[in-house]
């Protein structure tokens, strides 16, 4: 007898016995379902976990999909993770919606709607069972542990992934039915490497087809038709291999080490972890956004209660293998498919996340369904008893889905909500704090960031949040404090640095600010805010074509960046480039029509060059934006009282302003002043300003001014006003 293996045999799976209307009605409803529970995050805003970096602090996501985009998705890592198309996917959302958040969760939505009919078609193409599949379908499609990946815009990757692995499962249903055909084969890889490139944690699949070739393909009935089973699926190991690897340089900064997490706690938490899965699964209360890792382990008894449920399990469903082998095919799924994320190689600060079971549990749907239709096969009134059963439990995972979904609105309370579910949590202390931050409640803020400290104080990001709430209550000096902590915690926070930077900058430190930004862009050479800070710490050392070239490369790391373009275009009026700085603030209010800076600046480069009307316009639009800024209401009232054109000017109205602007030991202030009392025909006081600013000119010892101020002088002493030459 001849000992080489029997090689596999393609089984023909039949065809579903019901109508092509069946599949388009449930399709339909499974779609409409999904819209009903989450359609109600079309109303909701991006939250600060992850959303920042994945889309709205990302400039060359928000810039949309662009050639420039498309490359930078495939050759750089993105939030410790490489994974381009979901990258891309973020960058179309940009492109067709901007930074609306409407739009980034309707695509959402849309993807688990799809990858939920494309799993129930699926299911029915490999077991001919129609409402079976649907049931689990619609399982998967409203269960409260679904409501993460899909109301969370940053976890676009569960989603889009999610749509990859049921076109790969379907498209190796079909190849298995034509072996032969390497169309069929080609489009298994196409769709896998697709799914890799949106999460790695798709790595698990040639073992779920192992598990699919076992039950129900039937394919895997002897240990000799593994090995041949093993060769089929070789590319798709390679695949899986290389997206491992890319995936472990990809979040080197994220892999916890092994001093802050041991491997007895790790492996005492992936038991627990498993067995809370189930939990929820079954009973899904209490879901948060974040469950921390606690440093101190698990207590002896959850240990062992969940190692006896994870032992007990297995047991039966391998004592079953024989009668109902889907309880093994779904067990394992189920465990196979959390290998990559149960924590052996802790990434992060979680001890599990709902997320994590966005494939993993239609394993237990499917071990579920099966299990429950076969024992149900001999009652009475089956059909009856399994329909208000399955109604039911739809109907109660529907409705707490749809109020798990409100808790994802906003920071807030989504953050909120997660320390009414958790103890210690850190994260969630840290992220409130900075939402209420965001609000301006500045000493709530302060006393969130603080408990996080206390719970974790290595902790880096809630020093950073701290000394955020602190620059805002104007006590930049403890700010500073607490960034410096944070950079001692951890050296390579850019954030933190760049903050430092901007203290010191605006202490007058030039020379550290400098260092900080420096030290920020060694960290991340695309900082387009540290590129334009440096220039401005440049322009002010005196150092104008070291600044300007700090510009250029802000604008374009981050066209949009209205800061640099308001910086640059004021460095271009210094150097007379008027034309060049005005077309550099308009680009700026394109952007952000708000920016009361840029339209006096851009009052101002119109003023020089004789557009008093826009000039004034643009001015007034600037104090109308920013009323307390006395520069900018001095510039309107020099231009109300200067203008050459008779019906622009307005005497009364510059001196109101000229008033209301006066700075002590500011001669042009008092300069400004002079020309509205002018114009006013108030020519005593005209004198009498005038006078004073020139005392305080020479005094200052300022040449250019001590002569301008001579020049009006005289004028106001002959009863004349200073009119502009433009």
């Amino acid at each position: 007898m001849s000992s080489k293996p029997a090689k596999p045999r393609p089984i023909q799976v039949p065809a579903p016995a019901r109508a092509r209307w069946q599949a388009a009605v449930i399709s339909f409803i499974l779609c409409a379902g999904v819209i009903l529970v989450f359609g109600r995050t079309f109303y909701h805003d991006f939250v600060n976990y992850d959303d920042t970096a994945y889309v709205y602090e990302n400039p060359v996501v928000a810039k949309g999909l662009t050639l420039e985009g498309v490359g930078w998705a495939f050759t750089h890592v993105h939030a410790d993770n490489w994974h381009p198309l979901t990258t891309l996917s973020h960058m179309l959302d940009c492109q067709l919606f901007g930074l609306n958040p409407a739009g980034h969760h309707l695509h959402n939505v849309l993807l688990h709607a799809l990858a939920s009919v494309l799993l129930f078609l699926m299911l029915r193409e490999l077991t001919g069972a129609t409402w079976r599949s649907a049931f689990v379908a619609a399982l998967f499609a409203i269960h409260p542990l679904r409501v993460e990946s899909v109301a969370w815009v940053a976890e676009r990757k569960d989603v889009l992934s999610g749509v990859f692995f049921m076109l790969t499962l379907r498209a190796y249903a079909r190849f298995v039915r034509h072996p032969a055909s390497r169309k069929s084969y080609a489009l298994v890889l196409l769709w896998f490497a697709l799914g890799l490139m949106s999460k790695p944690m798709l790595v698990t699949v040639p073992f779920v087809l192992l598990l699919l070739d076992y039950w129900p393909l039937k394919r895997l009935q002897m240990p000799s038709q593994l090995p041949g089973l093993l060769r089929e699926k070789w590319p798709l190991f390679v695949l899986s291999a290389l997206s491992c690897v890319a995936t472990v340089i990809a979040q080197q900064g994220a892999i916890q080490p092994l001093d802050r997490y041991p491997f007895p706690l790790r492996l005492e938490n992936a038991l627990v972890a498993c067995a809370a899965y189930l939990g929820k699964w079954v009973w899904p209360v209490d879901l948060a956004v974040l469950y921390p890792v606690s440093k101190e382990g698990w207590s002896a008894w959850q240990v062992g209660m969940s190692v006896l449920l994870l032992l007990s399990l297995s047991a039966g469903a391998w004592l079953l293998r024989r009668k109902q082998p889907f309880l093994v095919a779904g067990w394992l799924w189920f465990l196979g498919m959390l290998v990559p994320v149960i924590g052996i190689l802790q990434v992060g600060a979680q001890a599990y996340a709902d997320r994590y079971t966005y494939l993993p549990q239609i394993g237990l749907g499917l071990a579920g369904t099966w299990a429950v239709a076969t024992a149900a096969e001999k009652w009475r009134y089956r059909q009856a008893i399994l329909g208000i059963l399955a109604a039911v439990i739809l109907a109660v995972f529907s409705a707490a889905a749809f109020v798990q979904a409100s808790l994802w609105r906003d920071s807030t309370t989504l953050w909120t909500h997660a320390l009414q579910c958790t103890a210690d949590n850190a994260t969630a202390h840290n992220n409130l704090g900075n939402a209420l931050c965001d609000q301006g409640k500045i000493e709530e803020s302060m006393a969130e960031c603080l408990e996080a400290i206390r719970i974790n104080p290595e902790y880096a990001e809630a020093y950073y949040n701290l000394g955020n709430a602190l620059l805002k209550k104007g006590r930049s000096g403890e700010a500073a404090a607490r960034y410096l902590e944070a950079v001692r915690i951890r050296p390579h926070f850019a954030d933190a640095r760049y903050n430092l930077g901007n203290v010191f900058l605006e202490q007058g430190k030039i020379d550290e600010a400098m260092a900080q930004f420096l030290e920020t862009l060694d960290i991340n050479p695309a900082y387009a805010k540290a590129h334009n800070n440096l220039g401005t710490a440049f322009l002010r050392k005196g150092m104008k074509p070291e600044a300007m070239a700090h510009y250029r490369t802000a604008l374009e790391l981050d066209p949009t960046l209205v800061e640099s373009h308001n910086n640059f275009g004021t460095a271009l009026l210094q150097e007379g480039k008027i034309e060049e700085a005005i077309a550099h603030y308009r680009e700026a209010l394109r952007f952000d029509p708000g920016f009361a800076k840029a339209r006096n600046n851009l009052g101002t480069a119109l003023y020089i060059m004789g557009m008093s009307d826009e000039a004034i316009d643009q001015t007034q639009k600037a104090v109308e934006l920013q009323p307390g800024d006395r520069g900018t209401r001095r510039n309107l009232a020099w231009m109300l009282a200067t203008a050459p054109n008779d019906s622009l000017r307005n005497g009364p109205r510059a001196v109101q302003l000229a008033g209301s602007a006066i700075e002590d030991g500011n001669p042009a202030s008092f300069r400004i002043l002079a020309a509205a009392q002018a114009q006013a025909g108030d020519f005593p006081n005209a004198v009498r300003s005038a006078r004073k600013a020139l005392s305080m000119a020479e005094a200052q010892s300022s040449t250019i001014l001590i002569a301008s101020l001579r020049r009006e002088l005289q004028l106001y002493q002959a009863g004349k006003p200073f009119q502009s030459a433009h």
